[in-house]
C-alpha cells in the first residue's frame, strides 16, 4: 500500500482504526469458550489421545515503512484461528484452522487423531477431568491495543527518524525507518487442565543507512524492541538514535578493509549476543536433540565452554522483547541456566521435548502463529557479566578486533557459523585503533565456547527476530563485552 506524500493517509488511518475496532468487538478469547474447548477435549481423549492441547489466537499487525521522507508502504493485517495438536506416545498430530465454529473445530480435531490412526469412540471412557480454573494474564492488557499507537503517530515519528538522519548524516544515499506492531491474544487449553489465557504486545522501529562516495560505502543498521508497554514509540528518541547511526556510518565509510587470518576478538554487549543464540542456543533446543543435530546432546553435566561463561534464558525481564506470562502451551516461564561456569546443567524445552527426550519442560514452548506447533524456543537468552571492566578485555589483546556492531550471518544445522562485522576496529597493542570493515567471523560452538576467556560486567540486552521450526518469534539477545581468545576472521 503505496503513499505519494509525507502525510496523504487520512484513508489509511481510519481504515487501520475500522480495523482495531473490529478486533474488539469481535468475542473475546476468555472463559465463554471453557465449555466448547472441554467438549472437544473429552471427544479427543475418547479416541485414545494421551494429551490434546488447543491454541487459540487473535491477532493484529501494522507495519509501517519510510523511505527518505516518505511513508512508502503501509500493512495492517489482522486474523484469528486456532491449532490443535494430539499426542500419542512419542507421535504427534497436529491441525490449524481459521474456523471456529463448533464443527470446524471438530473436523480440526478429527484430522489431528486421523494422522495418528485414531478415532472417536462412543464406547470409551474419556481419561478427561475438565480443565482448571483460568489462569488470566490478560485482564490488565485489555487495553493494550487500543492505546497503541495510531498511525499518524507512528509516521510523525519514523519520518522524524529519517529527518534526524539526513541532518545528522554524510553521503546518506538511503534513509530509511520501519516500525511493526504485533498484537496477540491467546487461549490456551489442553486435557491435563491447562487453562491460560493472554495478551502481547510487541514493537519494535528501525533506521537503516546507506552511505555512498565515490568507490567508499557502508550500510549500517540499528533496530530497537519492546514489549508490554502501549506508549514505548512516544519514548523513543529518534535524534539520539540517528546520531548513534550516522556516526557509525561515517567511521566505516573511508574504513580500510580487514586482513583475514586468526585473531583474538572482543565482542561488544547487547546484540553481540546474536553469536552465542544463533550457534549455541539453538544447540541447546531440544528439538536438536530429536533431530540429532547438537554436539551437546549427551553432554549434561560436562564443561563445554570456559569456567568465565554462564549462560541464561527466561522469559520475565519486564519489556524484554522475548518476554512472556505464560508460554504458547499455557506454562509460566521460569529461569533456566543453561551453562554455569562452563558446565551445561539444562537444556530449553517444550511439552513435545519433555516427552520425546525427557527433558523437563521449561516454559518454553513457543510458536508465531496457531499454523504451527510449538516447539522448544529462546526467550530472553544471554551471557551472564562477568568481573572485568570493557577496558581490560581491550587491554589483554596486543593484536586483534573490536567488534562493536554485528549485521547479518548464517548457521549451520551443527553451530558452523559466520557472520559479518558491522562495526569493526582493530586492537594494537591493547588500544582501540583504526576502523576496519569486511570482517566476517567464522568457527563452530563446540570449538569458540572454550575460548571465552574474560566477560565484562556490562550486560545489557537487545530485541531480535528469530526463525526456527516453529515460524519467526519475538527474542532478546544478550551479553556483556566478551574476549574469544581466537577465531577465523575472514576479509581480504
Amino acid at each position: 500500500m503505496s503513499l505519494s506524500g509525507r502525510i496523504q493517509h487520512k484513508n489509511l488511518i481510519s481504515a487501520s482504526e475500522r480495523r482495531t475496532q473490529k478486533v474488539l468487538e469481535q468475542d473475546s478469547l476468555d472463559l465463554a469458550w471453557k465449555s466448547r474447548l472441554e467438549f472437544l477435549l473429552k471427544y479427543g481423549s475418547s479416541a485414545g489421545a494421551d494429551l490434546i492441547e488447543i491454541f487459540l489466537e487473535s491477532t493484529d499487525h501494522l507495519g509501517v515503512l519510510a523511505e527518505q521522507d516518505t511513508i512508502t508502504n503501509v500493512s495492517p493485517s489482522f486474523g484469528k484461528g486456532a491449532g490443535i495438536r494430539v499426542f500419542k506416545g512419542n507421535r504427534d498430530g497436529f491441525v490449524s484452522t481459521n474456523d471456529l465454529t463448533e464443527s470446524g473445530l471438530k473436523n480440526a480435531l478429527d484430522q489431528a487423531l486421523g494422522m495418528l490412526g485414531l478415532e472417536w469412540n462412543a464406547s470409551v471412557k474419556a481419561v478427561f477431568n475438565g480443565l482448571k480454573d483460568l489462569e488470566d494474564f490478560a485482564n490488565n492488557k485489555n487495553h493494550w491495543l487500543a492505546h497503541s499507537p495510531d498511525l499518524t503517530e507512528i509516521s510523525e515519528k519514523i519520518l522524524e527518524g529519517t529527518k534526524c538522519l539526513g541532518i545528522k548524516g554524510n553521503h546518506l544515499q538511503v534513509r530509511r525507518g520501519s516500525y511493526s506492531r504485533d498484537w496477540q491474544e491467546v487461549l490456551v487449553a489442553a486435557s491435563d487442565g491447562t487453562f491460560g489465557r493472554d495478551i502481547r504486545l510487541h514493537q519494535s522501529i528501525g533506521l537503516n543507512v546507506l552511505a555512498e562516495d565515490g568507490i567508499h560505502r557502508a550500510s549500517i543498521g540499528r533496530r530497537y524492541g519492546t514489549s508490554g508497554t502501549p506508549n514505548d514509540l512516544q519514548n523513543w528518541k529518534p535524534e539520539l538514535s540517528a546520531e548513534d547511526l550516522c556516526d557509525s556510518a561515517g567511521k566505516m565509510l573511508y574504513a580500510d578493509y580487514v586482513n583475514a587470518g586468526q585473531k583474538p576478538v572482543v565482542l561488544a554487549n547487547k546484540f553481540g549476543g546474536v553469536i552465542f543464540h544463533e550457534a549455541c542456543g539453538h544447540l541447546l533446543e531440544t528439538t536438536q536433540i530429536e533431530r540429532g543435530t547438537t554436539p551437546f546432546a549427551n553432554k549434561l553435566g560436562t564443561l563445554i565452554a570456559n569456567e568465565a561463561v554462564t549462560a541464561i534464558d527466561e522469559g520475565y525481564t519486564e519489556g524484554a522483547f522475548g518476554s512472556l506470562n505464560m508460554d504458547d502451551e499455557g506454562m509460566k516461564p521460569e529461569e533456566t541456566v543453561l551453562i554455569e561456569k562452563g558446565v551445561l546443567k539444562q537444556f530449553i524445552s517444550d511439552r513435545a521435548g519433555e516427552i520425546r527426550t525427557g527433558h523437563k519442560r521449561t516454559g518454553s514452548g513457543r510458536r508465531q502463529s496457531h499454523t504451527y506447533a510449538a516447539a522448544s524456543r529462546m526467550r530472553n537468552t544471554y551471557i551472564a557479566a562477568g568481573k572485568y571492566t570493557p577496558k581490560e578485555l581491550i587491554n589483554s589483546i596486543d593484536q586483534g578486533l573490536y567488534c562493536k556492531s554485528m549485521g547479518g550471518g548464517s548457521v549451520g544445522p551443527t553451530g558452523q557459523f559466520n557472520f559479518a562485522v558491522e562495526e569493526g576496529y582493530l586492537i594494537e597493542n591493547g588500544e582501540l585503533h583504526t576502523p576496519v570493515k569486511g570482517a566476517t567471523l567464522i568457527g563452530e560452538a563446540k570449538e569458540i565456547m572454550p575460548r571465552i576467556s574474560m566477560c565484562a560486567n556490562d550486560l545489557d540486552l537487545a530485541a531480535g527476530f528469530c526463525g526456527s521450526i516453529s515460524g519467526n518469534i519475538n527474542v532478546t539477545v544478550g551479553q556483556p563485552h566478551i574476549k574469544v581468545d581466537s577465531i577465523t576472521v575472514g576479509g581480504r
